[in-house]
């Protein structure tokens, strides 16, 4: 085992990802990522006790898709490991479904891929997500508006996902198949700037050269974040049927609050109900809220359809929804 295989191995048992005497399903397209995953697994597979199953896909959108079936084969054959293959048709998923290309192949891979865990009673399906592609994500979910859920890491296990090279860098992976002498296949509509990804991809490149450590940087400070989260929402539910409360209509409060923990209290609430958690309302809403709430004067207010009024029993006040928002 060489430095970087143990790398892996230590990042596996330091996050605990939980995968000790497993059977997995490694998704390998033949890319650089995907070719490193599975190199990387079967090096380090019986440390973990692993037992490792292989899963292509065709999605019948390249020239050259037979060409990577081909080479993932002779690489299965190679490191003496089965193998399963599927074609999809993912131009008339597309159709049908009235979706992008990138997101039909994504669903029917997916799909594809859990069938084939299930059908070989697979613990997980192996993935090759990167750090790379953690920061992509990041700034795509930051450009929609995602606000601090775009800061929380990308974890390493997700329900049947596993990502294990999440905190790897592509270039990182290619080294080490050079390293290794493996070839691997390269997708050249990754370059394309078809896709959003494709297109932050090739920005960040630039913003790469001027910040080398981004990526680390970045998954340093999304770990603290979610510790904060992870505070927050301790917090939070230390106060649920103590402090506040939903029923059948609103949310029952119970005073005083600091203001940002008032917001904390209203995002989870709104979460629960279904009810809208834009950021600009929440800060809106709970800069509203918190004088109200602080005063010895109990005459009912409403603000942008928003009902407050004296609540009964041991609670202090009620919010109400606006119709049709009212979904409790």
């Amino acid at each position: 085992m060489n430095r970087f295989e143990a790398s892996l191995l230590d990042s596996i048992r330091r996050r605990k990802d939980g995968l000790n005497h497993m059977r997995v399903l490694v998704a390998c397209s033949g890319g650089g990522d995907s070719t490193a995953l599975l190199v990387l697994l079967w090096a380090i597979r019986k440390s973990l006790g692993l037992e490792l199953v292989v899963a292509h896909a065709d999605h019948g959108l390249r020239p050259e898709a037979q060409e990577d079936a081909a080479f993932v084969r002779e690489l299965c054959r190679y490191l003496d490991l089965d193998l399963a293959e599927a074609h999809l048709d993912v131009q008339s998923h597309a159709q049908e479904h009235r979706i992008g290309i990138e997101t039909a192949a994504r669903e029917l891979r997916w799909e594809w891929l859990k069938a084939e865990a299930a059908s070989i009673e697979a613990d997980c399906i192996a993935t090759g997500h990167t750090l790379d592609d953690h920061t992509e994500t990041v700034f795509l979910r930051l450009a929609r508006g995602g606000g601090l859920g775009s800061l929380t890491p990308l974890p390493a296990r997700q329900a049947l996902r596993w990502s294990p090279l999440i905190e790897a860098r592509r270039e990182e992976l290619r080294d080490y198949l050079r390293q290794k002498k493996i070839p691997w296949r390269e997708d050249a509509s990754n370059q394309e700037g078809f896709t959003p990804r494709n297109r932050w991809r090739a920005l960040l490149e630039g913003i790469r050269r001027e910040a080398p450590s981004l990526d680390e940087h970045l998954w340093e400070t999304h770990a603290q974040i979610a510790e904060l989260l992870a505070f927050q929402e301790t917090q939070v539910d230390a106060g649920k049927n103590i402090r506040w409360q939903l029923d059948d209509g609103g949310l029952n409060l119970r005073g005083p609050f600091q203001e940002i923990e008032l917001r904390w209290i209203l995002e989870a609430a709104f979460r629960e109900a279904s009810w809208p958690r834009e950021a600009i309302l929440l800060r809106d809403l709970s800069a509203w809220l918190h004088p109200l709430l602080g005063r010895k004067s109990r005459k009912a207010k409403t603000w942008g359809g928003w009902n407050l009024e004296p609540a009964v029993g041991n609670w202090t006040w009620r919010l109400s929804a606006p119709n049709p928002l009212n979904t409790l």
